[in-house]
């Protein structure tokens, strides 16, 4: 069995949102298999370094972004940056996400909120900045 699957994305651009570890970390390996330059998204932008260092080993292009979800501010300047940075956005990853770290009958408010805030406002935010830039180049 192969590490990774087969597809083809060269002169393709990427951003993974939530890109550091795990899963997202192994999804922008993956584009960066691929072909794709990758923009990683990070609440820590210098969390990355090995990450980056990774996939330019791939003959890839990574730029890492200070691009947490809780800021809709912050989403547009990475989203802005990305594009700018990679020649344009062809790719969208929403991974960012969280969930409470108590039982479901523990959950408060306060948790509810931070989840929904990342796992849904942040996504929808993250789309509708990338879909600007894709809308802009004609895709």
């Amino acid at each position: 069995m192969e590490q990774f699957p087969r597809f083809g994305l060269e002169g393709r651009t990427a951003l993974v949102t939530g890109a550091a570890r795990g899963l997202g970390r192994s999804i922008s390996l993956a584009l960066a298999n691929a072909g794709a330059d990758v923009a990683l998204g990070l609440r820590d932008s210098s969390s990355a370094d090995d990450l980056v260092q990774e996939i330019k080993g791939m003959g890839r292009n990574a730029y890492p972004l200070a691009m947490d979800v809780l800021d809709l501010e912050q989403i547009r300047s990475a989203v802005d940056r990305a594009a700018s940075q990679l020649g344009g956005l062809d790719i969208l990853v929403n991974h960012a996400g969280l969930g409470p770290e108590n039982l479901a009958e523990d959950v408060t408010e306060e948790d509810y909120d931070l989840t929904f805030d990342v796992n849904v406002k942040g996504a929808f935010f993250a789309s509708q900045a990338v879909g600007k830039v894709m809308i802009a180049q004609g895709q």
